[in-house]
């Protein structure tokens, strides 16, 4: 079966995966673009986030790389789609990344307000699923085509996954900056009583990067 994966979700020392009051002009919460330093230089997050010729290799690059590698489709949470609450008044809101997003693939937005799928540039659809993580991961492996499902996010999806112990695998890159305030991934979260352990950490110039696995 193909597995469940979270890659490429990065921490601060301080335990928080997101800064404070996320709106349209600082959607990874403020302060919260600085976790990323590790990522956005790597040739990965340069050529298919900002359209440059190449990027930086190593270390950073091995991990930002392996998280689009046999990934068939993606779930997210709503927050991870955009800033709007409540009901889709506006559906003229088509996410952070313009007409032709990352990912390429089929993407599961988890939501309690029902909208009709969104088709986009490069192999992207949207699709807004109200029945909850457990349906959203069925049609996501169904889309999937027997690759695995990696999950974007946020802190409070991942958690609802890694609590019904459904998650295979966890790419961490603990990022050398302090927060102070913001989301935290793992509060209420007990990860060896759920069965997970580290099987892999790398340390790199601007991060380390811990991989947990669910024995």
């Amino acid at each position: 079966m193909s597995k469940l994966r979270v890659e490429s979700f990065t921490l601060s020392l301080d335990g928080f995966a997101a800064g404070p009051n996320q709106s349209l002009e600082n959607p990874l919460g403020v302060g919260g673009t600085a976790l990323h330093g590790w990522a956005l230089p790597t040739r990965t997050f340069q050529t298919k986030l900002f359209g440059a010729p190449d990027g930086e290799t190593g270390i950073d690059e091995d991990f930002a790389a392996r998280g689009f590698r046999n990934v068939g489709a993606w779930i997210l949470g709503r927050n991870m789609f955009g800033p709007i609450r409540g009901p889709w008044l506006d559906e003229n809101w088509k996410g952070w990344w313009g007409d032709n997003p990352v990912y390429h693939v089929p993407v599961f937005v988890l939501t309690h307000h029902p909208r009709a799928p969104l088709v986009m540039e490069g192999g992207t659809t949207f699709h807004f699923v109200t029945e909850g993580i457990h349906a959203a991961l069925a049609r996501a492996r169904e889309a999937a085509h027997g690759k695995d499902v990696r999950i974007g996010g946020g802190a409070a999806t991942i958690r609802q996954y890694l609590r019904a112990r459904l998650i295979d695998e966890l790419h961490l890159a603990l990022s050398p900056v302090l927060l102070g305030a913001g989301e935290r991934l793992f509060d209420g979260i007990n990860l060896p009583e759920l069965g997970y352990a580290c099987t892999q950490h790398v340390a790199s110039p601007r991060a380390t990067h811990v991989v947990l696995t669910r024995t």
